[in-house]
């Protein structure tokens, strides 16, 4: 646990998160860190299924858990019973942000759309995130991580051109980019709110942030017909720009953006008279021949190690970099000195490796206070401290299984 911070950029910002399994949870996750306050809501006795998705640890909370609900306090509620959605509502009365990521409808056929929590509270912010967003003839279908990926325009380019799509690194890369979004969405409507007075919605389908950052590929389609197909490890547009086989058995990877930069690998790999004026001084001319040039070049970075031609590239100033593992992460100096691997200290599995914070502000730092909370844990804090209810009513919501 860091030191705390005199000043937390959202002190006094109240989130209530009733999101599931990881989009919307990261969500509240990035506001959490920075101080909201989240009350984080789950079903009496089920729980969240993020708890029970994944890695599995001794304390029976997974680590997708432990990680990704950090700093969030837990309380039970079943919204779906008229008791659970009054206490919603009182809640959502004082809050500031409400995060979901149901699909579309089912928070209405509850009694708490939009409409409802709009006429409760004017100045709630309510991010909502699923598969296709809240509009469209596709709204209400069902939707994952994987699918924001294939939907997305992401997965098609993921692999080698003779070969089936396949998961570009991770299947939840949508989840983990619609949270960073919605935080992004909350944080602008809370800007926006103190120019107008009233909240809106913040509204993001999975897919929508993976085809966001899919660079000139809209245009490039819309302008010349062109469909960009699978290039394995290579990059439309530049050359060499890929991954290179080692001495070592290992991969580095090279990035040539210019024919600048491509001069300076030339020189490193001791054919200079190719660079500039030479055969494939120009990206043009390494285009045309792309396969040759990427064979040169991994045919001279299988004579070295890895650790070599870093010293070799960063000697010549050619971008580089190592294809790492997790394992090898663990053990690179830049990660350890930057504090980009924290470790928590938490009673019910002792010390546990998250990734840090992002991003890094030097004033108003954030903060990881704790893992991802027990069940219910702070039942007492949200019911009996925030909403002053005693004990005859927790008693009568307990055998109900409202809370």
């Amino acid at each position: 646990m860091s030191e705390t911070p005199k000043v937390m950029p959202l002190d006094g910002i109240r989130v209530i998160d009733v999101s599931s399994f990881l989009a919307g949870p990261f969500c509240s996750t990035q506001l959490a860190e920075f101080g909201a306050d989240v009350i984080k809501l789950e079903l009496p006795i089920v729980g969240d299924p993020l708890r029970k998705f994944g890695t599995v640890t001794e304390c029976g909370e997974t680590l997708p858990w432990l990680s990704e609900c950090r700093n969030k306090r837990s309380a039970t509620l079943d919204l779906r019973k008229p008791d659970g959605a009054a206490l919603l509502k009182r809640m959502v009365s004082e809050a500031d942000i409400l995060v979901e990521n149901f699909q579309p409808g089912t928070l209405e056929k509850w009694g708490l759309g939009w409409d409802v929590m709009k006429e409760v509270n004017p100045r709630l912010i309510m991010v909502r995130i699923s598969g296709y967003g809240q509009t469209g003839p596709y709204s209400g279908r069902p939707g994952f991580g994987r699918i924001g990926n294939a939907f997305g325009g992401l997965s098609y380019l993921a692999g080698y051109p003779d070969r089936p799509p396949v998961t570009p690194g991770s299947a939840t890369i949508p989840d983990y980019l619609a949270g960073l979004y919605g935080a992004l969405g909350a944080l602008l409507a809370i800007q926006a709110r103190e120019k107008t007075g009233r909240g809106q919605v913040v509204d993001i389908g999975l897919y929508e942030p993976i085809f966001r950052i899919l660079d000139e590929l809209a245009p490039s389609f819309q302008l010349n017909g062109y469909v960009r197909e699978r290039m394995g490890p290579g990059t439309v547009n530049v050359v060499p720009h890929s991954h290179y086989p080692t001495k070592d058995k290992r991969w580095i990877a090279i990035a040539c953006t210019s024919d600048k930069i491509f001069a300076r690998l030339a020189d490193a790999m001791g054919v200079p008279e190719w660079a500039n004026e030479g055969k494939w001084g120009k990206i043009k001319q390494r285009e045309a021949a792309r396969a040759e040039v990427d064979e040169y070049v991994g045919n001279w970075t299988s004579q070295y190690t890895r650790d070599e031609l870093m010293a070799i590239c960063e000697r010549e100033q050619v971008p580089c970099g190592p294809v790492y593992s997790v394992d090898e992460i663990f053990q690179d100096p830049q990660y350890a000195h930057r504090g980009n691997i924290l470790r928590m200290q938490d009673p019910r599995v002792g010390e546990l490796a998250i990734p840090n914070l992002v991003p890094r502000l030097t004033d108003t730092p954030g903060q990881v206070k704790w893992l991802g909370p027990s069940m219910g844990e702070h039942n007492d804090e949200v019911y009996k401290d925030w909403l002053k209810l005693d004990e005859a009513e927790i008693e009568r919501l307990t055998k109900l299984q409202v809370i």
